[in-house]
């Protein structure tokens, strides 16, 4: 067993091989990856990315952020292509092929078949001189000095070098199609990351309860309310105009500061500033507000009228924190 200090010192070489192998790729880019990008742009067709081994995985992820920003695209593993799966490509596809070497035997057999369909083909490809290189209309050249596999054998660096290539690729094109964070969320409406580009407070605010009280309300009333809602809070307000907000906080300090508190009302013990969020706004909006304010929920308003209550709790529950 290796002392913690080695493997300390292996990770660090891992990381610095490959983020070295990362960093020379930018003098490796020429008119190639620009004339790439400006096809796919005009493409009518789709992307379709293929490889095989370790080269398909890298693959299937550059599909995933290929579709995921606008482009869209899918993965044909080069092996299943030959026994059906050529079937996926349709007029006016283009095809990118991913491999280190450039010689795979599954690419020698799809390439001709790329051919006779007169499909454009690009490749991320390991060497430049390769069969898959000389065959492609565009060479994305991923070539590296070694692998971080201390034998230089298993894809670690190359793989690596892959996947930032076609980062890079898909970057470019979202930058060139001004792809925006509202389409971003379009394409992950289930995720954290999209629930915080189009959740509307009001998505959230309607599915609680919306406490409140009249300004002359007794104290007994303030509380009952406060527990039925169970928000921790509620409005004081006249006919839906907000007047001002009682908390569970505004009630411990009325304890503090009144022996008696049977003569006082809502509106004696009431904060006339509440802080407030219109409907309408990005929930992640009321989270910042939340944090800036050190507080766990805000009054709702629409058109300035009292709308209901968002909770820090509606939050966590999304995911948006």
């Amino acid at each position: 067993m290796k002392s913690p200090q080695e493997i300390l010192d292996i990770a660090k070489r891992t990381l610095v091989t490959e983020s070295q192998a990362i960093l020379n790729l930018s003098s490796k880019l020429n008119h190639d990856f620009y004339h790439l990008v400006e096809e796919i742009l005009n493409l009518k067709g789709r992307v379709i990315i293929t490889g095989v081994g370790k080269s398909a995985i890298i693959a299937q992820k550059i599909v995933a952020t290929f579709n995921s920003t606008g482009t869209p695209a899918i993965f044909m593993h080069a092996a299943d292509a030959i026994h059906g799966d050529l079937g996926i490509i349709q007029k006016d596809d283009l095809v990118i092929c991913l491999s280190k070497s450039g010689h795979t035997a599954e690419i020698k057999v799809l390439i001709p078949l790329l051919k006779q369909a007169d499909t454009k083909l690009a490749c991320i490809v390991g060497d430049i001189n390769s069969y898959l290189a000389q065959q492609s209309d565009y060479i994305l050249d991923v070539t590296i000095e070694t692998e971080a596999c201390p034998h230089n054998l298993a894809p670690t660096t190359s793989t690596t070098a892959q996947l930032a290539m076609g980062d890079a690729l898909a970057v470019a094109l979202l930058e060139c199609r001004a792809f925006t964070s509202a389409d971003f969320a379009k394409y992950h409406p289930g995720g954290s990351l999209g629930k915080r580009l189009y959740l509307k407070v009001q998505d959230l605010s309607s599915l609680n309860e919306k406490p409140e009280v009249h300004p002359d309300a007794s104290i007994r009333d303030v509380i009952l309310e406060i527990t039925k809602k169970r928000l921790g809070v509620v409005a004081v307000t006249l006919e839906n105009d907000l007047k001002g907000v009682i908390t569970d906080g505004d009630l411990r300090r009325m304890m503090e500061k009144f022996t008696y508190f049977e003569e006082l009302s809502a509106k004696d013990i009431m904060n006339a500033q509440p802080k407030t969020i219109a409907n309408d706004e990005l929930a992640v909006n009321a989270l910042k507000l939340m944090k800036q304010y050190n507080i766990t929920q805000l009054i709702v308003t629409q058109n300035g009228n009292y709308n209901g209550v968002i909770h820090l709790h509606d939050l966590l529950k999304e995911g948006i924190i």
